[in-house]
């Protein structure tokens, strides 16, 4: 997508085809800053610290992190403390299972001295096959939004509400929930999108807005409880989120909020989307409720706040009494029967172990 009128992807190899080079994107929106990974206590940092986020963009990162490992130590001692060092980091985003997974089983029985070539060239697929998912997920869910703008008789905009960040910082390119708005876009539909802050971290305030302003869609930030009121007076046609990890029962985990959000959408009649990629699946869980791991992260993210001051330095500054506790709870999970569709590469489908068996049969009997 566009940084500046120049297209960029979120991760890719530097010149020295070693270096692995990511948008530090806890420095979003005010500053542009690349950052090198040149080991893996670099990769890890990165998923660890959000540097990188988003389901498919972890994985793709964490491929890469298998790589830079094999270079420093490709023996089996060495692939085994980076799978184990790698899958700490992050415990809710099941691309990281998928991504190490995958790498583990590529790399177990290839002799040591091949392993580095096979590991780069596999997180390369990857990254590629995660840019193909987006795209073809974004293909897919572009008639729904042309649906509901045809609808309302095509009028001047039509209106999405999205949560959290899924777009293509989120992933190697074009998005999960952002893709089929970026499809809309491009071909003239004349879409509008209610951008929820997010708190905590902002992801929607700093980086949804900031991309879709990049890319030229029009956009307007809420605040996070504002997307009932503006569903009660009929100014969304639709919601569209992400999913860092999708049961096998169509429950989806996101952001935190976003089981409200669905819970609004259900009250006033509002479809609610969820935009997915097939490694976002897990098939071992069948009750999201229950047993997706919800990660709880430090509270002086909920009680810190990032921005810019007058004279231009971006800081950090306290928003709560010093001593308050605060307890930062990453994600929540929205029960299938509050999801209208799943979006996903392979088409949309109710949100239910039919629904996904149905795309996907070779996993699903397994």
């Amino acid at each position: 997508m566009n940084v500046n009128g120049t297209p960029h992807r979120t991760i890719w190899l530097a010149d020295d085809g070693c270096t692995v080079e990511i948008i530090d994107q806890t420095r979003l929106p005010h500053e542009f800053i690349i950052v090198p990974l040149r080991n893996l206590a670099d990769a890890c940092t990165a998923i660890r610290d959000m540097w990188v986020r988003g389901a498919p963009l972890i994985g793709a990162t964490a491929a890469y992190g298998m790589a830079l490992a094999m270079v420093g130590d490709a023996s089996d001692e060495g692939l085994t403390n980076a799978y184990d060092r790698l899958f700490e980091t992050r415990p809710t985003a099941v691309n990281l299972r998928w991504a190490l997974d995958d790498l583990k089983a590529l790399l177990t029985p290839i002799k040591p001295d091949r392993r580095v070539e096979a590991a780069y060239k596999r997180a390369a697929d990857i990254a590629d096959e995660d840019v193909e998912i987006c795209s073809k997920l974004g293909d897919n869910g572009k008639p729904l939004i042309e649906a509901a703008w045809e609808k309302r008789g095509k009028p001047d905009q039509v209106n999405v509400l999205t949560h959290c960040n899924a777009g293509w910082l989120a992933t190697v390119d074009w998005g999960t929930a952002l893709a089929p708005i970026y499809k809309a876009h491009d071909a003239g539909i004349p879409v509008h999108v209610w951008v929820d802050e997010t708190r905590p971290r902002n992801q929607g305030a700093s980086l949804t807005a900031w991309e879709l302003g990049q890319h030229g869609v029009p956009h307007t930030v809420i605040v996070d409880n504002a997307g009932g009121h503006l569903m009660q007076h009929g100014q969304v046609d639709l919601c569209i989120t992400g999913t860092d990890r999708t049961a096998a029962s169509g429950d989806v985990c996101n952001k935190i909020g976003t089981y409200l959000k669905a819970l609004a959408a259900h009250d006033n009649g509002v479809p609610f989307y969820v935009a997915l990629p097939g490694p976002t699946i897990d098939w071992t869980l069948h009750d999201g409720v229950k047993d997706i791991p919800i990660e709880l992260r430090d509270g002086t993210e909920v009680t810190e706040i990032m921005g810019r001051a007058p004279d231009g330095t971006v800081t950090t500054v306290q928003l709560t009494p010093d001593g308050t506790n605060a307890a930062n709870y990453a994600f929540d999970v929205t029960p299938a029967r509050l999801v209208t569709g799943l979006i996903t590469e392979r088409g949309v489908t109710e949100a239910s172990t039919e629904g996904l068996a149905a795309l996907y049969p070779e996993y699903a009997s397994n």
